[in-house]
Parts: C-alpha cells; structure tokens; sequence
C-alpha cells in the first residue's frame, strides 16, 4: 500500500493532466471552427458585389424599345415625306372604260375611278392596304401578229421600266396586269425581272 501522501499526488497529477487534455480538445475543436468559419465567410461575401452609396450609385439604364424589337425600317416614311413620292389620286387619263374597270376591281384599286401620280408618274391603280403601284393592260395582244406584238412589247418595256424606276424610288412595289398568258409570256421572254400577273379582263 502506498503511503496517502503519494496516492492523493498521484490523483492531483491525473487530475491535471485529465483536465489539460479536455481544455486541448475544447482549444482544438474552436480552432477547427474558426477555420471552417474563415473558409465559408470569404465564399460568400464574393456572391453579393460591395454596395456602394445611394448617392453615388448611378440608376440602372431603361431598356430602350430596340432592346426588345428588332429596328424597323423609317426608309419607306421618308421617302414619303418627299412630295413626289405621295400619292396623288387624278382621275383616269383615258376613257376607256373596259380598262378603267380592270384596273379599279383588280388589285384593288385605293382610288376607285382614279389613276395615282406619285414620283412624276402616273400609275393605273395604287393597291389596297399595300404600298404596291399597278399599271395594267387590256390590249388583245392574242389577236396580233407577230411584228405588231414585237413592236408592242418594245413600247411596253420602255414605259414599264420607267415607271418601274419611279415607283422603287419611292418605296413601292410594282406589278404589271395583263389580260393573257401569252402577253405575260411575251413581257418575261424580255425581261424575268418584271412582276406580271394575268387579270383575266376583258376588253
């Protein structure tokens, strides 16, 4: 048996040592806290972007309207805007009254009874609801031979690619009526380029 002396030291010495041991897992167990805390802080601070003051702060831009649409063209309003391009309703240049109907109830006409002056020059018929300018013809190209219907389309091409001109030069579209296929054939053997459509009218 030891003496009291030694086994009271030796429970004081345990003690101790029972004791440093549990502060050194508390120490440690806070330092592995403060590091994970230190690890997360700085990941989240990075999501949101520093503030600064409302006074120096500069408000965000609205969206402008080409933000969400794509641009549209102005070039057909300023053409309009040219004198010579609006178009002005003069009542039909002849009196030809199987050809005057053509041209009102085919496209149809804007201007019912009237012919359409725009860029110096004068149309048969202006489209509804488009910006589509029309010059029809009626002759009974069928019925001629074939020196009359060459002669005839050199006359035509001359008056159709002016008008032509005129009508792109102030944003609209152009389209030739005719009575047949043949006629309609006749123009294109000369010039694919042109827009024709047989009418069907009759003279």
């Amino acid at each position: 048996m030891a003496a009291p002396e030694i086994v009271a030291g030796t429970v004081i010495v345990l003690g101790v040592v029972v004791v440093g041991v549990v502060i050194k897992e508390a120490l440690d167990a806070y330092e592995l806290r403060g590091i994970s805390t230190e690890e997360v802080e700085p990941a989240t601070q990075t999501k949101s972007a520093p503030q600064e003051p409302s006074a120096n702060r500069k408000p965000d831009p609205e969206p402008s309207g080409q933000d969400w649409f794509p641009p549209v063209s102005t070039e057909p309003l300023e053409r309009e805007r040219r004198p010579e391009c609006r178009p002005v309703p003069v009542p039909h240049a002849g009196e030809d009254d199987p050809h005057n109907e053509c041209a009102d109830r085919f496209p149809p006409n804007r201007y019912p009874g009237m012919d359409v002056l725009v860029g110096g020059e004068l149309f048969d018929a202006l489209q509804i609801g488009v910006r589509v300018l029309w010059e029809i013809k009626t002759h009974q190209f069928d019925t001629y031979n074939d020196y009359i219907r060459g002669r005839e389309i050199e006359k035509e091409l001359k008056q159709l690619r002016k008008e032509r001109k005129a009508a792109a030069a102030c944003g609209y579209g152009f389209v030739i009526g005719v009575s047949t296929q043949a006629h309609k054939d006749a123009l294109l053997r000369e010039d694919r380029s042109l827009k024709v459509v047989v009418t069907g009218c009759k003279r």
